[in-house]
């Protein structure tokens, strides 16, 4: 792609960008390698903003392995909840009463690798942030400063891309300083390399990207169209009971969010009668986009696998995002009413 000289030029102004804009997030403080295992898990499907706050909330309440390894399910779901996708949670308690029992976190790729849950790119980022181990990371924001830098419009989504991509990034890191190496890369996307309208009038390399000097920095990287989105409408139940308020938990065995407690539709309650809408709101899952509905009505004779819940201890249960937004729904929906009194 580049000469070596320029390949040098490539890392020193890329670095030297990174140390003066870096942003301050609180798992840069540490190069700890669980805090690194912590954040990266939670920003692979979480914007870094919202990231912040679970992370501090996390590491407060699990401050290292073993805390993590010890923690009840339910106190481990509840403090995950809202960041979706909750099988990250569950693995990493796994790999963490793995890490406990063999008295330390692995310090090598190949043993980080191998962790339950762990992948390529999140090993990466721990063995060259915690051990300065030189591997290159991977992610979206990496993938499209790789295709614009080189102006290649290889699919990045397709085998052949990720092998021509890994190859490239294995290239470009710098062996002497890996772990900022690989955060100045994923900054450089995050904040200017953009997907719509990149600034590449501030971009510190912007000089050697073939992309910019082609004009096709716009057209890159190029992904393969994803799948078709499902629309659906659904109507959640909303039935209280003095204090008590009626919900259903996900069986053990289930696929999705086991353990996690639910509002019931009508295929928990077939007796439910139709109340009063209070709200709805939208949600959405990968290519599934959900209208949601929230119901006011009576409890019917028979409650299947409903159980009544005293709501002063929702708070320290497993709730679905669905349920949470739910009851957002619900507390505008009270505070209209109270204003308009």
């Amino acid at each position: 792609m580049w000469t070596d000289s320029q390949i040098r030029q490539f890392r020193t102004s890329l670095l030297a960008w990174f140390e003066r804009a870096r942003r301050d997030l609180p798992w840069r403080r540490s190069n700890d390698p669980y805090r690194v295992w912590v954040s990266e898990v939670m920003l692979q499907q979480t914007r870094v903003a919202a990231a912040v706050p679970y992370y501090e909330r996390f590491l407060a309440r699990f401050p290292n392995v073993a805390a993590l390894a010890e923690a009840p399910e339910a106190d481990l779901l509840a403090h995950w909840a809202g960041l979706g996708y909750y099988h990250r949670a569950r693995n990493m308690q796994q790999a963490a009463r793995a890490i406990r029992d063999a008295g330390g976190f692995p310090s090598t790729f190949e043993a980080i690798r191998e962790l339950a849950g762990v992948g390529g790119y999140t090993a990466a980022a721990i063995a060259s942030i915690s051990f300065g181990l030189p591997h290159a990371v991977l992610d979206g924001n990496v993938f499209r400063v790789l295709s614009r830098a080189a102006n290649d419009s290889t699919d990045i989504a397709s085998t052949s891309g990720k092998k021509v991509f890994s190859a490239l990034a294995e290239a470009l890191i710098d062996a002497g300083r890996p772990g900022d190496f690989n955060q100045a890369m994923m900054e450089l996307g995050a904040t200017l390399c953009l997907p719509k309208n990149p600034q590449c009038l501030v971009c510190p390399v912007s000089s050697l990207c073939r992309a910019r000097a082609a004009g096709t920095q716009d057209t890159l990287p190029v992904r393969k169209r994803p799948q078709k989105s499902v629309y659906e409408e659904r109507t959640l139940y909303w039935i209280t009971q003095g204090s008590d308020i009626l919900l259903w938990q996900r069986p053990a065995e289930a696929k999705l969010m086991p353990g996690f407690w639910e509002l019931p539709e009508a295929e928990q309650l077939p007796q439910a009668e139709s109340g009063l809408e209070k709200g709805s709101f939208r949600h959405g899952i990968t290519f599934h986009n959900y209208l949601f509905r929230v119901s006011a009505t009576t409890a019917p004779l028979k409650l299947g696998i409903c159980q009544w819940v005293n709501r002063q201890q929702l708070a320290k249960m497993p709730l679905s995002t669905v349920v949470r937004k739910a009851m957002k729904v619900l507390d505008r929906t009270k505070a209209k009413a109270a204003a308009a009194e």
